[in-house]
This record gives structure tokens, sequence and C-alpha cells, in this order.
């Protein structure tokens, strides 16, 4: 390492979307960087060119750029470092860590049952030399793993101990002359001074078997984090059948990028009881030793209820923008005056942008509405139009249109009126909302505002309710 701070680094393979549980990890990685007042490097390891993908990789960096983690200095593309993964190997060629193996697949096969029959891992004829290497055949060349054992301390998973007869030769470089994950890993991170690898633990065996590399050619090992995976809700790994992988389909589902980060911090991560982390609250609480050691769940109304005290908490301009993409009606000036209105509402009800904008729905109706099957059936009660034929000069006369003047106008008629609430008010509420979701009836009547209450009234008035 030439360096004493802290380097983090999230290394996806292009080969799908950015999944939850690699945003996880990401985020940790981001975190911890930040917290320690490090670097946090994004590596994509593209080097199975069958199955990477420019398509894979875009969908990566748009997952990063929206859920927020930006990282540090240019993004390193594992494919371009070839050379320097080529001269690693010969490096440990020629100091005896490793050595060329001819062996065949047929040969492979049959070497592979005998050790798995004597309870040991994979030996090439090969390891010890003693052989003349045959001209022009096809080799590899492969790790000689050393004798005795191999222990690795875990930030998460404390020490472990291997024994190395458990260990294959694992292969450096293909017959074709291509780096393998493993020994490209190695190098990448030397080559970019990380000093802590954050992964998950699907994971762990590898550093063990990293470790060796990095020992046999001189380097410094990093420090190892490797993060319990993601269970869905019952418990099992996390597959296609749970739903939503992708961080871009929690962000199709409404979820702010500032509330799918308190999420997922909280997803395995905790050092008291508090839920709901502003981005620098969890930069100056998080800790690797926090990480839990089992497996997180999944948890849908965890996640709806953190991302709602997030809404609680934001803009109303940031909530407005954000929320546009999940409206289905085209906003004129009258409509987004009214969403501005009624934002102190929505954010304080709305558990996601889908959510809101189902509880918006009332505010973007245009007239007349379309009011029909049970939203209409209050309109059709005999005395009906007669209480909003006599609410509406009321309405007119309200010089101060607020929730509370207008409130003391509804309470006014009742008690005129000596009856019930719902006597009015349910044929008035549907007459604004046509049975979409809405708050407090005061509370509608102040966000429509009062040219929109009174159009809706008049429209009302004037149409015909009949039973369908």
């Amino acid at each position: 390492m030439t360096t004493a701070k802290v380097v983090t680094r999230f290394a996806p393979s292009p080969t799908g979307y950015l999944h939850i549980g690699g945003a996880r990890t990401a985020l940790y990685c981001w975190l911890y960087a930040r917290k320690t007042g490090g670097e946090f490097r994004l590596r994509v390891e593209d080097t199975d060119r069958e199955r990477s993908t420019s398509e894979a990789t875009q969908a990566i960096l748009d997952g990063m750029e929206w859920l927020g983690l930006q990282h540090d200095g240019e993004i390193v593309y594992q494919s371009r470092n070839f050379a320097d993964h080529v001269a690693a190997a010969q490096s440990l060629l020629d100091s005896g860590h490793a050595y060329r193996c001819y062996c065949d697949a047929d040969q492979l096969d049959q070497l592979r049952n005998e050790a798995r029959e004597a309870g040991h891992a994979f030996r090439s004829p090969w390891r010890d030399g003693g052989k003349a290497e045959p001209a022009g055949e096809a080799f590899t060349i492969r790790f000689k793993v050393p004798e005795g054992s191999t222990t690795i301390a875990d930030h998460v998973q404390g020490e472990i101990t291997w024994d190395n007869k458990n260990f294959d030769d694992l292969v450096l470089l293909r017959a074709d002359g291509s780096p393998t994950y493993m020994l490209a890993v190695v190098v990448d991170d030397h080559n970019m001074d990380i000093t802590h690898v954050i992964r998950g633990d699907d994971h762990l065996i590898n550093a063990g078997r990293q470790s060796q590399i990095y020992n046999a050619l001189g380097w410094a090992v990093p420090e190892w984090t490797h993060l319990p995976l993601i269970h869905g809700s019952d418990g099992k790994k996390l597959s296609k059948r749970h739903g939503a992988q992708a961080v871009t389909d929690f962000r199709d589902m409404g979820y702010s990028a500032e509330g799918l980060r308190n999420y997922l911090l909280k997803l395995g991560w905790s050092v008291d009881d508090q839920e709901v982390y502003s981005d620098a609250e969890a930069t100056k609480a998080f800790t690797l030793d926090g990480i839990n050691k089992s497996p997180a769940r999944l948890d849908f109304d965890k996640m709806d209820h953190i991302n709602s005290e997030h809404f609680k908490t934001a803009k109303d301009s940031v909530l407005l923008a954000e929320l546009r993409p999940f409206l289905w009606a085209e906003l004129d000036a009258g409509k987004i005056a009214r969403l501005e209105t009624a934002m102190v509402s929505l954010k304080a009800r709305s558990k996601n942008y889908k959510d809101m904008a189902n509880k918006a729905a009332y505010l973007l109706l245009d007239r007349p509405l379309e009011i029909t099957g049970k939203a209409a059936k209050p309109l059709r009660r005999d005395d009906a139009k007669e209480h909003l034929s006599a609410l509406l000069p009321r309405f007119e006369a309200v010089t101060n249109w607020t929730g509370t003047a207008l409130h003391s106008v509804l309470a006014n008629y009742a008690e005129e009126k000596d009856i019930g609430f719902g006597k009015f008010g349910q044929p008035l509420r549907a007459a604004l909302t046509a049975g979409n979701p809405s708050p407090d009836l005061s509370d509608v009547l102040e966000y429509l505002g009062k040219d929109e209450v009174i159009g809706r009234l008049q429209d009302a008035l004037a149409a015909s309710y009949s039973v369908d």
C-alpha cells in the first residue's frame, strides 16, 4: 500500500442491474470512506466478456447515481488491467509460488475425483516440478497453495482459520492467457490502494485464497468485512420470486433515494435504537463493528415507514419535483398551486411517491368531475343537492380561505340544521373528490382553493347521478 488513508471500493460485475444487496454493499463502502475521510472507488469487473454488457454497466452506473453514491476518481475497468494481471502471475511463477499445469480436461476430472476421495483439495502433478514441460502444449498457470493454514480477521465474522489442504491450487491464468477473477481482484485492489474490502459473505472463503496470493506477492493484505446476505421476508435467500431486486425497481415503486439509503443502512447495521438517519447522522454513526452477523430480511413495511419519515422533513419543492413522474395528469398552473398548498398534508400521510400520487389524485381532476358507481352514491340522496345548494353561498362568502375558517363554516351549518356531519359531509366530499382518497374535509376545501371548490360544486349541482 502506498497510502495510509482508508480506501474502499465497490466492484460490481456488469452482468445485470445493481441489485439491492450490491447497493447496500456500496452504501457501506461509501459511508466508511466518508466517515474516515478516505476515498470510495468504483471498479467495474468486466473480464467476463460473454456475460458483461455495456447496458448492464450503464444500469449499474444509473443505479449508483440515483442512489447518490458518488465515487472518487475515475472508474476502473478491470478488463483494461490485463497487462498488470499477467505481470503478477509471472512474478508468482518466477518466485516459485505458481507453476505451469499441462493437465487436460479429462485428467483434471480424474485428479479432482481422486483428491475428493482422499479428503483433500486438488493438487496437480505438475506442482512440484521434476517433469519436463512439453513444448508447444497449452497450459494454465496455477497458484501453489502453501502448507499449513490461513487465518483472516474479519470485522463481522471474527477470526477464521482454514486448513490449506482444503484449498485447490487455483488457476491464475487460463490456457488462453486471460486472468481469473481471483488474481485480477488482488492485483486491482493492490494497484488501487484498497485498504478495506467490504463485500457479501458469499466471498468469505475468497478472502482466504486471496490472502495467500497477497502474501506470496509480498503485498499488504487489506482489512476484511464480509456482510451477511439479504433474505426475503420469508427468511429465504433473496431471489426473483421476491419481486423487486434492482435499485431502480425501488425507485420506480416510489421510494426516495434518501429513504432507501436510510433503509439499507439499517438493513443489517445498528448501534442503538435510532431508525431514521440523515446522511450526516449516518456518516457520523457508521462503524464496521455495528454490522450484524445474521442475515437481514427485506421488510417493505419498515421501508415504507422510514421513507415516510424522510418525506416529513424533505423540502416541498424537492418532493413536488420527484412526485411528477408518478402523476397521471398534465399539470397546469392551477394544479401545481393545489399540489404546493396540499404538500403539507401529502408529505405527512404518504409512504412513497406512488402513495403520494394516489393521495393527490383529487387535486388533479379536470372539471366536470366524473363521479360514478359507489363514489356517486352520496350524491343520489334526496337531500344531497339541497345541502350543496345551501353550502355554496356560504363558501362564496368566505374571504379568509383557510382550513380553520372553512371548518367553522361546516360546523356552523351542522349546528344550524341540527344534523350530523355525515348528512352533508359525504355528498360534499363526493362532489369535491369523486371518491378519491382525501384528508379532512376542511383541508380538502383549503387545498382545492375557493375557485375550484365553487366550480366543482356548481358542476355537481348541474349533474344527474342516476343509479348505474
